[in-house]
């Protein structure tokens, strides 16, 4: 993967099209977005590190890894099922998957463009389609788990990736696009659709901050770590840098004591962020092959392991992992 911004959305072989309407290969594409994504992110005033952030360390205790599942396909997002089990977005093979508590996997929903972020409320689970760098034709849809019906909801969205619901119901999604659109907001009730509801630049993974007030995301070009009110979503602040030049961070999950945990695709690591202190903890390495695009972990979620709640990971490699959290580390998610 071409580092910095949009190269980090996972895409296949074609993934935008040409002044001509021809398709261009996804390096090139990558390129071209990338450049500019540089250009941007450089000229961004919210996304300049922290005194915060030079308290980060990499002295911090690898998490024993175990892989539940492997051969799933390109993994961009999953979604715990309330049970022990995961929907999990397979975005090359274009399909939704599920994976038990015991490791067993079937195909949910098959045919989509890219699937990207996931979530789940009671029998529906909404998600987005059409993570493709470049390209205006993303969807979020609503799947009827009972009946098998999907049904489409908003379409025309760029580059969609990441899915939240809010604490009010409404659904929030970002878009790792350019020019930037930041994060949208969605009322599933009424229909209503607000764009570019934040205009943070370049947002990938969303979650809600421990009193349900705020919302952590990043800058995708950097790496850094953003906190922005709910009432205010444009009074962005920076909580923390991830380490290294190129983290590639993407979806992330809080939890209560204030901990905020992150995906970085193309270090291939997984980071334990305390948003207090701004402190970064490496808490996982070495979860990606030498490739391009990178293929490390693209999301996390807290979920019921052997002994307590453990924090699972997808990755671009097709495997779905455990990590397993020192004894005394509270992993109670905020939902």
């Amino acid at each position: 993967m071409i580092p910095f911004g949009i190269g980090y959305q996972k895409v296949s072989n074609w993934v935008g099209v040409n002044s001509g309407g021809e398709s261009m290969p996804q390096t090139t594409c990558r390129a071209a977005l990338c450049a500019i994504a540089i250009l941007f992110a450089v000229a961004t005033p919210t996304a300049q590190a922290t005194p915060r952030a030079a308290e980060r360390t990499d002295a911090c205790h690898t998490w024993p890894a175990t892989t539940v599942a492997s051969g799933l396909g390109a993994l961009e997002n999953l979604e715990p099922d309330g049970h022990g089990g995961f929907y999990l977005s397979a975005i090359e093979d274009g399909r939704l998957l599920h994976v038990d508590a015991h490791g067993h996997s079937d195909t949910v929903l098959s045919g989509l463009d890219h699937p990207a972020g996931l979530r789940l409320s009671g029998r529906d689970l909404y998600f987005l389609t059409g993570n493709n760098p470049g390209t205006s034709r993303g969807t979020l849809q609503r799947l009827d788990l009972s009946s098998g019906e999907a049904t489409t909801l908003l379409t025309g969205l760029s580059s969609p990736n990441g899915l939240l619901f809010l604490p009010d119901g409404d659904l929030i999604f970002s878009q790792l696009s350019i020019p930037p659109k930041g994060i949208d907001r969605y009322n599933p009730t009424t229909g209503l659709h607000t764009r570019s509801w934040s205009d943070t630049p370049l947002p990938n993974g969303l979650a809600l901050t421990p009193d349900r007030t705020a919302l952590f995301t990043e800058n995708s070009a950097l790496s850094t770590i953003l906190q922005l009110p709910l009432d205010n979503p444009d009074a962005t602040s920076t909580v923390a840098r991830l380490p290294g030049l190129i983290a590639g961070s993407d979806d992330m999950q809080a939890t209560r004591d204030g901990t905020l945990y992150v995906a970085g695709d193309t270090a291939g690591e997984v980071y334990a962020v305390n948003t207090d202190t701004g402190r970064v903890c490496t808490i996982a390495r070495g979860l990606s092959k030498l490739a391009l695009p990178p293929n490390g972990p693209t999301s996390v979620r807290v979920g019921p392991g052997p002994n307590g709640n453990a924090l699972y990971v997808t990755a671009f490699d097709g495997a779905l992992r455990r990590l397993q959290p020192p004894p005394g580390t509270d992993l109670t998610p905020v939902v």
